[in-house]
């Protein structure tokens, strides 16, 4: 809360006035906002792919506002922790929230967490990460016939590390399986570094990641993507194909962007969609995501919250068919 000014007793003009801008509406008070600084939740760890996202755009997005922005990662229980937390805010702007798909959209469905989708006023989309599978380069699998056929081989031999149940990593591999025909055997890890790690030490087969989070992560390490769960190839990668390339229509990865609790009033929503808008067409801004790997696609204020819509009636028809985990 900003410090109060000195008081002096005021005159009787100078009190009217105050009055006045008391019972303004708020669009006209608005014209100020921000005046203090701003939180932004990361509802996961330091040094992941929402993580860096954030605090990318953080950095530019203080400068657009005129406010520090302090970056706060609240982790667990896929996401839920740091959500409720957006939720639980004052509706006033002041707290943000970095989104991220399936888990915005899945945890409503699966669990019963305090917020629904409906909790939340979504901003802009900033960044789409496709999901990839990967493979240790000295494995015998060497593209994604091989490891559909390695799969469909015997039941149960193909091992592939993921995060979680509903998490993007278990989607991607569960919508090969549907598409495919075969299973897979999923092993859980709590977070992207330590599943790289796995495949690196060829405890599992296979390992599943988002291409541009799954590229930092694996720096040094032995990973080798098979392919990417996008409609196209990928700039970041334009040798990799897609999964569609071999048959299997597959869209998957992580949509990250940045919303609010609901109830922030429309003036201020405003002001946050163009700010960072702004932040998204600077040259500087898209240099430092290339930097780190973060495939930019920004999605304005209406076609964000229409995307989540899309996505919350596609993973509900999949519950209803085949409730995940079960």
């Amino acid at each position: 809360m900003a410090h109060p000014e000195r008081l002096s007793l005021p005159s009787r003009r100078s009190f009217g006035l105050g009055l006045a801008a008391l019972a303004a509406p708020w669009p006209a008070r608005a014209a100020a906002w921000p005046e203090r600084a701003l939180t932004l939740v990361v509802p996961f760890g330091a040094g992941a792919g929402n993580d860096l996202t954030s605090r990318t755009l953080a950095q530019f997005l203080e400068s657009e506002l005129g406010q520090p922005i302090a970056v706060v990662n609240r982790p667990g229980a896929g996401g839920e922790v740091g959500l409720s937390a957006v939720a639980d805010a004052k509706p006033d702007g002041y707290t943000l929230g970095n989104f991220s798909t399936p888990g915005i959209v899945t945890i409503p469905i699966e669990r019963r967490p305090r917020w629904t989708l409906d909790s939340f006023e979504p901003i802009a989309g900033i960044v789409n990460d496709p999901a990839v599978i990967a493979v240790h380069p000295g494995s015998p699998i060497r593209d994604i016939a091989d490891l559909v056929a390695a799969a469909r081989k015997e039941v149960g031999a193909v091992t592939v590390a993921t995060q979680g149940l509903g998490s993007a990593s278990y989607f991607s591999i569960r919508l090969l399986e549907l598409a495919a025909d075969v299973r897979f055997e999923p092993v859980t890890y709590n977070a992207g570094p330590q599943s790289i790690l796995a495949l690196a030490q060829r405890d599992v087969v296979a390992s599943t990641a988002n291409l541009g989070e799954g590229m930092m992560m694996a720096s040094g390490q032995p990973w080798r993507p098979l392919g990417v769960m996008a409609a196209e190839r990928v700039p970041l990668a334009p040798g990799l194909p897609t999964f569609r390339e071999a048959g299997y229509d597959i869209e998957m990865g992580s949509l990250r962007g940045i919303g609010a609790p609901k109830g922030v009033p429309e003036a201020v929503l405003d002001i946050l969609s163009a700010a960072i808008g702004r932040v998204m067409a600077e040259p500087d801004y898209q240099a430092a995501c290339a930097r780190t790997l973060q495939p930019v696609a920004y999605l304005p204020r209406a076609e964000y919250a229409a995307a989540l819509r899309r996505m919350d009636e596609s993973y509900r028809r999949m519950w209803r068919i085949q409730p995940w985990g079960r």
